[in-house]
């Protein structure tokens, strides 16, 4: 069992090896893009509550 753990963590060191990490420029050119992305997403679900809510207040009286 010991044996078999040594090899798996051998082995998993051979393996993050060989990964290719990003720079920092990259990860955090990435990291802007998903915030702006999350940011016009929760605007335009913001807007579309709003929207809904009226409609629905119409509607309903």
């Amino acid at each position: 069992m010991i044996a078999k753990t040594k090899e798996f963590l051998t082995e998993v060191k051979a393996e993050l090896g060989k990964v290719t990490w990003p720079t920092r420029k990259e990860t955090v050119s990435t990291t802007w893009v998903v915030v702006a992305i999350v940011l016009l997403i929760s605007i335009y679900l913001g807007v579309c509550d709003v929207v809904l809510a009226k409609l629905m207040r119409i509607i309903l009286g």
